[in-house]
């Protein structure tokens, strides 16, 4: 840095001769452009300098008629190239040196170009000088259509790119630099100025280590760089569209237990915008919180089902089926003995502090969890795979914790080698009867070796098979795939959760322990029959990602969801019952005679529900139905349970937020009236998150 002491020095040097006041004031400008981070004010005071501002006004002008740039913003980087060489004229000095302890040794350099090493010369002759200007003026256009340096992040803002790049040209040309020691013999003039011993000025030579990383590679000025990408990979899928019960009265889906998209959607809002419509996934949001809807009574039938049928708060002329499922909930001292593999990514993106900092801090809340006769290993990815922790007993905390914090980042992210290194210390340490899981852990993709989904999912499928399963935790923002998190996740038989804070981390790994590690039903699928009589119109809220053809549900080998000890799983229809008026589909002119004819069975049920599962160990699936007839109905949205209005509340905001047009009109302050009338019990404060949200949400969006 210059200090105060060395601009003193300049004002006595300068203040004899009032013909060198302008030069002088613009170098002063120019020392102190590099600590404000504003080049331009080397123009001060210099008639030169107007002139290229001048040149660099028009020149931009002939740039903007071509519509090479279309970016006001990178108006001033073109300038600053320009702004080095005004300085550049204005200040003339001895060429850069090297040092032995290689440092570069630079004073106001006599060309534009980057620093080249070189020995100590005599001060050039005049004639050599006017050829150096000559040089000089025709080296200006062209640097100053030579290449931009992209902005190392998008997120900052035009002055502090502008600075940096002015802070990065000012090193480069030499404007500014630290005291070194004394040079050898030579001047230091002010274009024509008198010339002092170089002693004194070697005091205000510069010696500086480029601290700035190596620039990227230039790129043509007639080309515009792209700024930096976000790699973020989210599944496209469009929301469930209303069905005629006459024509299509079936539906069918896979159950989700996934929290991800609610995690990610927060993350979203608390930066300040609403999230992407992708990113919405209405099941994963209801399904985030915990409700106390009534379980099984053994474990030998894993789940309960509870249907009910209420009227819909943001349509008067429809009704909801809300249908509750509930997981049975393992005893601590029942909980089978865990063989778990932490596959942790540690390349070069996920030195982050909301990556890999946040995911050691998490892992760690996991092993404090476990009991001592379960067992941990660790493998990392970057490069190559590589095992951190061979199976040990998590009676071995230190040496687990140990391992955990010494992992460091860096490198290319080869994903696929380790899946199945992790898969191989699972099967090493494979306890039958128990829990065997990989725990991935990443930011993003597998660029390194097979990348592509479906290849992944057939590697997990082949794996499920040997009764290792696999559950996907997703770290960071920028580089998340979250599409490929949900499809290893479906297919490995486990669950996908995106934490951001370390708040998300102890309700994953910590309060959710027993349903994220332990499966007491796999493949778990639901299918819904309407009935016509009663039902004209229904369509399924969300489960978008997890639908599945009417044969599949009869089909064991088609792959679904997995429920966890004590996992509550809810999913709400949207239906019209018949004569409301609130029909969107007309009627078909001849289709009604096939129910209408008095011969039709059970017709005052409103559906029938069938959910199928397969015991863990079991490859047979088994079937539970539960018919919905009118004594499931509740009178009023009011009589519901606090749990039912509340996954409603919730149905409603990921509903808004996906701008789905059934609650167009059903504004940001409803939806916070009923979730806060059916707050509840909220121990965890999860319920009163969720309101900020919806303010956050009603703000961005003007509560529309």
């Amino acid at each position: 840095m210059v200090d105060d002491n060395e601009l003193n020095r300049l004002r006595d040097i300068a203040a004899p001769a009032p013909a060198k006041d302008a030069k002088a004031r613009a170098f002063e400008a120019a020392l102190r452009a590099y600590d404000q981070e504003n080049i331009s004010a080397v123009f001060q005071g210099s008639v030169g300098g107007l002139r290229l501002i001048e040149r660099a006004q028009k020149l931009w002008s002939e740039i903007m008629q071509k519509k090479l740039i279309a970016t006001p913003a990178l108006a001033g980087l073109v300038a600053l190239p320009i702004a080095g060489y005004a300085t550049f004229h204005l200040l003339r000095e001895q060429p850069p040196k090297f040092g032995g302890d290689e440092k570069i040794t630079e004073t106001l350099a006599d060309k534009p170009t980057t620093v080249k090493p070189t020995t100590a010369e005599p001060k050039p002759a005049r004639g050599e000088l006017e050829k150096d200007k000559k040089a000089d003026a025709d080296v200006e256009s062209r640097d100053a259509t030579d290449a931009l340096v992209a902005p190392a992040s998008p997120q900052k803002s035009e002055s502090t790119v502008a600075g940096g790049a002015a802070q990065q040209n000012a090193l480069e040309r030499g404007v500014l630099a630290e005291p070194a020691p004394p040079a050898p013999t030579g001047e230091f003039a002010l274009d024509g100025a008198a010339s002092v011993p170089s002693t004194s000025r070697a005091r205000m030579a510069a010696e500086s280590k480029l601290m700035a990383p190596q620039q990227p590679a230039m790129a043509p000025a007639d080309q515009m760089l792209p700024q930096e990408e976000n790699r973020d990979r989210i599944e496209d899928f469009k929301t469930n569209p209303v069905h005629a019960a006459l024509e299509d009265p079936v539906s069918t889906f896979s159950i989700d237990v996934d929290t991800a998209s609610y995690s990610f959607v927060r993350s979203s809002l608390k930066q300040g915008y609403l999230p992407q419509a992708d990113t919405v996934r209405v099941e994963e949001m209801i399904n985030y919180f915990p409700y106390d809807w009534k379980g099984p009574d053994s474990a030998s039938t894993p789940f309960n089902s509870t249907v009910s049928v209420m009227p819909t708060p943001w349509n008067t002329q429809t009704r909801l089926m809300h249908v509750a499922i509930k997981g049975f909930d393992v005893k601590p001292t029942e909980q089978p003995k865990a063989n778990l593999v932490f596959l942790i990514d540690v390349s070069g993106s996920m030195d982050e502090p909301d990556k890999l900092p946040l995911l050691k801090s998490a892992f760690r809340l996991l092993v404090s969890k476990l009991k001592a006769d379960d067992t941990i290993s660790i493998v990392t990815y970057a490069g190559d795979a590589g095992t951190v922790l061979e199976p040990t007993k998590a009676s071995e905390k230190d040496k687990i914790l140990n391992a955990i914090d010494n992992l460091t980042p860096g490198g290319s992210t080869a994903g696929e080698a380790g899946i199945k290194e992790a898969y191989r210390l699972a099967q090493k340490s494979f306890v039958k009867d128990g829990v065997n899981r990989v725990m991935l852990a990443t930011d993003g993709d597998f660029n390194i070796g097979q990348t592509d989904d479906d290849d992944l999912k057939r590697l997990i499928e082949k794996e499920r098979k040997t009764g290792v399963f696999l559950s996907v935790f997703g770290f960071g923002r920028g580089n998340l795939n979250d599409q490929m998190m949900q499809t290893i996740a479906q297919n490995g038989n486990g669950t996908a959760a995106y934490i951001d804070t370390l708040a998300e981390a102890e309700k994953v790994l910590v309060e959710d322990a027993s349903s994220t590690l332990f499966t007491i039903a796999k493949d778990v699928k639901i299918q819904v029959e309407f009935n016509p009589n009663k039902v004209s119109e229904y369509r399924l809220i969300g489960y978008e990602t997890r639908a599945l053809n009417r044969e599949d549900f009869n089909n064991d080998r088609v792959d679904a969801g997995d429920i966890g000890s004590g996992h509550s799983v809810t999913a709400i229809y949207e239906i019209t019952p018949k004569g409301s008026g609130g029909e969107q589909i007309d009627a078909l002119r001849y289709g009604q005679a096939s129910v209408d004819n008095g011969g039709v069975a059970n017709a005052d049920e409103y559906a029938f529900v069938k959910i199928r599962y397969k015991l863990p160990n079991e490859d047979v699936s088994k079937l539970i139905t539960t018919p919905v007839t009118s004594a499931n109905e509740i009178s009023s949205f009011d009589q519901a349970s606090t749990d039912q209005r509340f996954s409603v509340a919730v149905a409603a905001f990921g509903q808004k937020l996906r701008d789905q047009d059934a609650t167009a009109k059903f504004g940001y302050d409803k939806i916070m009236e009923i979730a806060t009338a059916a707050r509840g019990a909220d121990p965890f404060g999860y319920r009163a998150e969720f309101l900020s949200l919806v303010r956050l949400a009603s703000a961005l969006g003007g509560n529309r």
